[in-house]
């Protein structure tokens, strides 16, 4: 006698479409466009804070420009454009799997 319960086909194609989704919803989050996306938004609101307070003798050194200024609102864009990109073009769920 087998100790195994017995599963019916129903049973076998609900788990694997419950895995499916688990997949689907694991790439989703850890789209590489969300995680630089994020980083890229975050590192660029405190350069751009930085810049924003910075004194006389720092833009003095460089060279007159505000450089933590300049470069914090790039990497903001930056950020901006992947989180953007990734609304517009979300990852596509893997194919159904053939029978």
């Amino acid at each position: 006698m087998s100790e195994h319960p017995e599963y019916s086909e129903r049973d076998v194609q609900r788990e694997v479409t419950d895995l499916e989704g688990k997949s689907a919803t694991a790439a989703r989050l850890f789209d590489i466009r969300r995680i630089i996306g994020g980083l890229f938004v975050v590192y660029g609101v405190i350069v751009t804070i930085t810049g924003l307070t910075d004194d006389q003798a720092a833009i003095d050194k460089a060279e007159g420009v505000n450089i933590n200024l300049w470069t914090g609102l790039g990497m903001l864009l930056l950020g901006l454009f992947f989180v953007i990109w990734l609304k517009l073009r979300p990852t596509a769920p893997p194919p159904p799997p053939e029978d």
